[in-house]
């Protein structure tokens, strides 16, 4: 799915238009699609009704033809007109057996609360997406009418808003008092970059997206380059299961994390890797710290480092890089620590040397001894938590990570890396991801509602989730377990980091539907939810 301004999609739309699908017909797609979304709701359900809000413009038009097919249909079908003149688009739903009532005439709203009052559907079609704010006193007035009636109903009807809850800003996200809380927003070819901003995002219900019938070799579609991510999309990134297959065919994840304060981070993303389907998975930890660890992940297996004091020791590089040709992925970073012991164990990591001997008096080395040892080759590689404070210590370091390495910072750690404050990065956080995913060469995953994944080549995706759920210590620690796990059987890094953001939000969501209140969600009861995530997409 796209994500568009409101000006881009106009822009779209009239480019179509002078290429041959015309503006009535996409209006056609689009109020048919919608019909359709409507009736998939209701599958072998009779004597259904549905009242649609019907405005002047594009939307009251796109509710129009979505009444009219659901009429043909046998749906008993009634349109309270707002402002608008008859029209070809009324006379055919007339004909069809639809019902209407212009609201000069129904001023006291009492054939309007009369249809609600039966209505299994109600389609906000008052606003479309060039709305601004303040809304006009009668619309206002009419806005805040429909909540009252409906807020009186014992039971509501389901609120379907056409292309945007009437009300929204599509391009800020600001929202009208008055705006009617969707259940459900079918938005048309493109998802409007407003739909996923705070407060609209709150109004929006559940996101679903209609074609169109837009040519997919249309330019001005074709130069968009940020996405909102889907189901579907997200079921055809993952990798095939053959049933010849063995532990070898989905990869080795190496992940560098823990220390004697952080014990958790390394079972939440050692887990977290396995559930998305690695192999095996090693697990390289500070020595001190297995004991307290290795019970609670006995699928894995251990790389055990110098540790000082309860970190990793710097000189714990020349062990971990003697065990990551394996590899077929590595992460560096959950519970780290950010101790200078362990900042050097990452320049060391990222040089691909250990830490040098000093020479014993007397004795002439050989020159192999004299040198730094031979740069060793890191495997695709994810940095997180910890690990993205100690990299913005090292210098160059985004040229020294195997590109395209993927990074997972929140704001804090986005902070740490840019120089920016985290209320800069907030700002806007697309276009600070992107901007830096192009000058590091990496993709990044910045953290937070509405995460952006951005590539080094301008490509950015937006994950459509933003939810208290996920503001728990350890999330972000599975996230991270994820992208390993995925990255190791071979996925192109930004297919896996979107993916995996998808999975993790989507579990985010399950697990607080499933303990009934947010407030209670722990990172446990998201990595629980993976496999529920992971079961919905095959």
């Amino acid at each position: 799915m796209k994500l568009v301004t409101v000006s881009q999609m106009q822009a779209i739309e009239k480019e179509a238009d002078s290429k041959g699908l015309t503006f009535d017909q996409m209006m056609q797609n689009a109020g048919q699609g919608l019909a359709e979304v409507v009736a998939d709701l209701f599958v072998d359900e009779e004597q259904l009704e549905i009242v649609g809000l019907v405005g002047p413009g594009n939307n009251g038009g796109d509710a129009l033809v979505a009444l009219t097919a659901l009429a043909e249909e046998g749906w008993k079908a009634s349109a309270f007109l707002v402002k608008r003149k008859k029209d070809d688009l009324i006379k055919r739903f007339t004909e069809a057996g639809g019902q209407i009532i212009p609201s000069e005439k129904d001023d006291s709203f009492f054939h309007l609360s009369s249809f609600l009052e039966t209505a299994d559907v109600l389609l906000d079609g008052v606003l479309g997406t060039g709305i601004k704010l303040p809304l006009k006193k009668e619309v206002a007035e009419l806005l805040s009418e429909v909540n009252d009636l409906l807020e009186s109903l014992d039971e509501s009807p389901l609120v379907i808003a056409v292309d945007c809850p009437s009300g929204v800003d599509c391009d800020s996200g600001e929202v009208a008092d008055e705006t009617i809380h969707a259940d459900i927003t079918v938005t048309m070819a493109a998802v409007k970059q407003g739909l996923l901003k705070l407060p609209a995002f709150e109004y929006v219900g559940e996101l679903k997206v209609v074609d169109i019938g837009l040519p997919v070799d249309l330019p001005s579609l074709k130069n968009l380059q940020t996405e909102v991510v889907d189901e579907d999309s997200v079921s055809a990134l993952l990798p095939e299961r053959a049933l010849d297959s063995h532990k070898g065919t989905f990869g080795t994840a190496l992940i560098a994390a823990g220390s004697v304060n952080y014990t958790g981070a390394v079972v939440l993303a050692g887990e977290a890797a396995y559930r998305a389907g690695a192999g095996l998975v090693q697990l390289a930890i500070p020595a001190s710290i297995h004991g307290a660890v290795a019970g609670q992940v006995p699928e894995a297996t251990w790389v055990l480092l110098p540790h000082s004091t309860g970190v990793i020791s710097s000189s714990a590089s020349e062990v971990l890089l003697k065990n990551v040709e394996r590899a077929t992925a590595l992460l560096i970073g959950p519970g780290l620590g950010t101790e200078n012991t362990t900042k050097e164990f990452i320049e060391n990591l990222l040089a691909g040397k250990s830490t040098p001997k000093k020479p014993a008096i007397g004795f002439v080395h050989e020159e192999s001894d004299s040198k730094e040892a031979e740069k060793n080759s890191l495997p695709p590689t994810v940095v997180d938590a910890d690990g993205l404070r100690l990299l913005a210590q090292v210098k160059d370091w985004h040229a020294k990570l195997p590109a395209p390495a993927i990074l997972t910072p929140h704001p804090g750690e986005m902070s740490a890396l840019t120089g920016l404050s985290k209320e800069e990065i907030q700002e806007d956080r697309q276009a600070i991801a992107s901007k830096f995913a192009k000058e590091w060469g990496h993709v990044v995953v910045l953290k937070g509602a509405f995460t952006v994944i951005a590539a080094p080549d301008g490509k950015t995706t937006i994950i459509p989730v933003a939810s208290p759920a996920l503001a728990r210590a350890g999330t972000g620690d599975v996230l991270a377990g994820l992208i390993v796990g995925l990255r190791a059987q071979g996925l192109d890094a930004y297919d896996a980091a979107v993916a995996c953001a998808w999975i993790h939000a989507q579990a985010g969501l399950y697990a607080a539907d499933d303990l009934g209140a947010t407030a209670s969600v722990m990172a446990s009861d998201v990595l629980n939810s993976i496999s529920d995530v992971l079961s919905d997409l095959e």
